[in-house]
């Protein structure tokens, strides 16, 4: 395979940009390509203080679905999902994209009853969703322990067929190159330190390769974005919290589909190289740590045996975390802010990764047109000065 930086352009910056987007991962490539597919916007500029796709686009657990409860998170997730379907083919490189379906284990008797439920709004919401009963849920994944001894019984699950995983880092270059191709300058090493505010309208991006003038300035920066904000005097609802997970040795082929259990915080999928990859809830604390703990480890091992026994003498590989900016409804914030011509992409915690071609499309369109697009409306940071929450913290799954 050819060597990824071989795919783009390795540009120095030049002094100014129609647009700038901070923060080179999934969110700000999707959007840069889709500002210029789309919208026919091709002087962009995209800013990364390390390399592309070095944060939370490399260390997430790559599952993609779009079950969730409330109608403006459905909507959002299913246009994500819609154009995964077609993304591949889309980007001409092969993503990986294999739609394996994504089960969401339910342990008791109020798992049982929120996962109907949410089975039955995904269906009038046009989202595939199944209910199985336990023996359904051994026939669709085999080595899932649905004993009624067992530590977490298996009282049944939820089924999206059309979830899967995908592979993050093609997902990454695929994107960066054709956004290359259109003309966008993607500009490596070079992190925000500041920006310039005229009249409350930004007018230019302080980096630590100097001064990039800019129209519009689109921040992407995940569990970095409250920093960047605060440079330019704004404070977000936004906590950053570490997010971990681990990968196992390469095993054969064992597990073909994702398997989530919110009531215990694992979620288990096999790669197609054949590690297991695993996921955690996110860490109490707030912190920039991305590393690893044996403590979060032991648990989730502890959790992951009990519901695959099979599992007991794999050996783990690696861990690491990412960082995870968290909203007080667990929902993303997408457009503007009180700053003009600064619009914000933050807040999508644990679920960033599966809404890459959603998120960046919507963005793209809200920067463009200068308006919320509609599915962005709902996600508009005066909701918190409003009330008009979309309370995923206690509506859906944890969102990995």
């Amino acid at each position: 395979m050819t060597h990824p930086e071989h795919l783009w352009r390795n540009p120095d910056p030049r002094p100014a940009y129609d647009v700038v987007i901070v923060g080179g991962g999934g969110h700000g490539l999707a959007t840069a390509y889709y500002l210029a597919k789309n919208h026919g916007i091709t002087n962009v500029a995209v800013l990364e203080k390390g390399w592309l796709a070095g944060g939370n686009m490399a260390r997430n657990t790559t599952i993609i679905r779009s079950n969730y409860l409330w109608d403006e998170s459905a909507a959002i997730y299913e246009h994500a999902l819609k154009l995964w379907e077609g993304l591949s083919d889309e980007l001409d490189y092969d993503l990986q994209f294999s739609q394996r379906g994504v089960l969401n284990l339910a342990h008791s008797v109020g798992d049982v009853r929120e996962g109907k439920r949410r089975v039955n709004a995904n269906l009038l919401n046009g989202v595939d969703a199944e209910w199985l009963e336990p023996e359904e849920v051994k026939k669709f994944c085999p080595i899932v322990n649905v004993s009624d001894r067992a530590r977490y019984p298996v009282m049944g699950a939820t089924l999206q067929r059309r979830g899967g995983i995908a592979k993050h880092d093609h997902v990454a270059w695929a994107l960066a190159r054709k956004a290359d191709a259109y003309g966008v300058d993607l500009i490596q090493n070079t992190e925000v330190t500041g920006f310039e505010i005229t009249n409350n309208r930004v007018t230019a991006v302080k980096t630590t390769r100097g001064r990039i003038a800019a129209g519009k300035v689109a921040l992407a920066a995940a569990g970095h974005t409250s920093v960047l904000a605060e440079q330019a005097g704004i404070r977000l609802p936004l906590q950053s919290h570490p997010l971990q997970a681990l990968v196992s040795e390469l095993l054969e082929p064992v597990l073909d589909c994702v398997v989530m259990s919110n009531a215990v915080h694992v979620y288990v999928s096999q790669a197609h190289k054949g590690e297991l990859v695993m996921g955690a809830g996110i860490d109490a604390y707030n912190s920039y740590g991305q590393r690893g703990a044996f403590h979060v480890i032991e648990a989730q091992m502890a959790a992951a045996l009990e519901l695959f026994p099979v599992f007991s003498r794999v050996r783990v590989l690696r861990t690491w975390a990412g960082i995870v900016d968290v909203s007080p409804d667990a929902s993303p914030i997408i457009g503007r802010t009180p700053v003009d011509e600064l619009y914000i992409n933050a807040g999508w915690g644990t679920g960033g990764f599966k809404a890459t071609p959603g998120c960046g499309w919507v963005y793209a369109d809200t920067i463009a047109n200068g308006t919320p697009h509609p599915l962005a409306v709902p996600y508009a940071l005066e909701r918190f000065t409003t009330g008009a929450l979309i309370d995923e913290h206690g509506a859906a799954a944890v969102a990995h």
